[in-house]
């Protein structure tokens, strides 16, 4: 069964018709203003698109982990703001989500206008376990679209949840696929189902357990696997080396070591930092020297020194794998990024990725806000997801709820 498609929609004609789209709009706030709306600026083509058709478009969509209830700190406040800024027709902004406000402002809603609702997750049935709390919401949002009402799934970082504005909805209205979701779609596919090799992927990050998964589908599939960022210190000591006071999980050990087995005898290189930064402290001006990987307790600050970035050799290695693949795929930092001190091998997979002449595709989250927070526009890569974890787990093989609700 093939998803209806943005085309398919604009097609049957929009004029005065409201559209109620899911989009992705979790941006990281400090104090009460965005500081990466690299998602915004990723939404805002299809409600512009929506709205240039003649659409009064509703949009859905959740900020942070609010516990089901009111919270300012969580407020989408911020976002509207941004998206005023940005956009290039009318954004008005509800102050609750299916309530009075909601209501009026949704009937008040002109051709051609943006409206943003409040937090969904504000509300508790958005996130329950329970289908019928989940249904009645959403059968609240549905009402707000009338009796020619749409649905538009532009928000991949949402599909892998079973949520009332991203599963539930689409029984209840005419759903189509959104264009930020097609396009993932295609590119997760190219790097699953038949990649351009040579294929290289590049995980770094804090903890290995976030990455098992991929690591697992990903071997038989990958011509290298790079490891970098917080989880090299598991693979270190699962081959004997001393890491430290650095960032370990003990408990995936022997995970680790039948990884480096499977890998070897799946043809897929494994490769592991040569050298490592390691630092006296967790702190910007932290004193730090680089040190072998075989011997990262040998330095001045011996087993209390903790690992904070790759090394330099380290990450001219990684940045010739990437420069000599066609298919390269990267999740997750190599170091602590935000430090500049620790920052230099992440910039250099960055600055290899854009300069890939195959497939380069920044896989979302942190490695998203870290090549914007080092200078790097959205335009130097082929590809930067939106889909942080449901991407994740498209690539650990996994289906996706918000996906097959759209009869994708």
């Amino acid at each position: 069964m093939t998803a209806a498609t943005l085309s398919t929609l604009m097609a049957e004609g929009l004029t005065g018709r409201i559209v109620l789209v899911r989009s992705d709009l979790n941006v990281p706030l400090a104090e009460g203003r965005v500081t990466d709306d690299g998602r915004i600026r990723a939404s805002l083509p299809v409600l512009e698109k929506l709205a240039g058709a003649g659409a009064r478009v509703i949009v859905t969509a959740h900020l942070g982990r609010p516990k089901g209830a009111p919270d300012p700190q969580y407020s989408l406040a911020p976002v509207a703001e941004r998206m005023e800024e940005l956009a290039h027709v009318p954004v008005k902004r509800a102050e609750d989500l299916v309530g009075p406000g909601a209501r009026t402002a949704a009937a008040e809603l002109d051709d051609g206008e943006i409206l943003l609702l409040e937090n969904v997750r504000f509300d508790p049935r958005e996130t329950s376990k329970e289908s019928a709390e989940r249904a009645q919401l959403a059968q609240e949002l549905a009402a707000l679209t009338g009796e020619r009402g749409a649905y538009v799934n532009d928000a991949f970082g949402a599909v892998h949840r079973k949520h009332a504005s991203v599963f539930d909805i689409a029984d209840i209205l005419p759903a189509y696929q959104g264009d930020l979701v097609a396009a993932e779609l295609e590119v997760l596919n190219r790097l699953t189902a038949n990649p351009n090799r040579p294929y290289t992927v590049v995980l770094g990050g804090s903890k290995v357990s976030d990455k098992l998964a991929v690591i697992e589908n990903l071997i038989p599939r990958a011509d290298t696997l790079l490891i970098g960022g917080g989880m090299v210190f598991t693979f270190a000591k699962a081959l004997g080396h001393g890491i430290g006071a650095s960032l370990v999980e003990d408990d995936k050990l022997d995970t680790v070591k039948d990884f480096i087995d499977r890998a070897a005898q799946q043809d897929c290189r494994l490769v592991l930092p040569t050298d490592i930064v390691m630092a006296a402290s967790f702190a910007p001006d932290a004193e730090h020297e680089v040190l072998p990987l075989e011997a990262l307790e040998s330095g001045r600050h011996g087993a209390d020194a903790l690992g904070l970035d790759i090394g330099p050799e380290s990450a001219e290695a990684f940045a010739t794998e990437i420069s000599s693949s066609n298919t390269v795929f990267w999740n997750g930092p190599m170091g602590v990024f935000e430090m500049e001190a620790f920052a230099g091998g992440t910039m250099a997979v960055a600055e290899a990725l854009s300069e890939t002449d195959g497939l380069s595709v920044v896989g979302g989250g942190d490695s998203a806000a870290a090549v914007r927070a080092l200078g790097f526009a959205d335009s130097a890569f082929g590809h930067i997801s939106t889909g942080g974890g449901a991407s994740l787990e498209y690539l650990e093989g996994k289906r996706l709820p918000g996906i097959e609700a759209l009869g994708a």
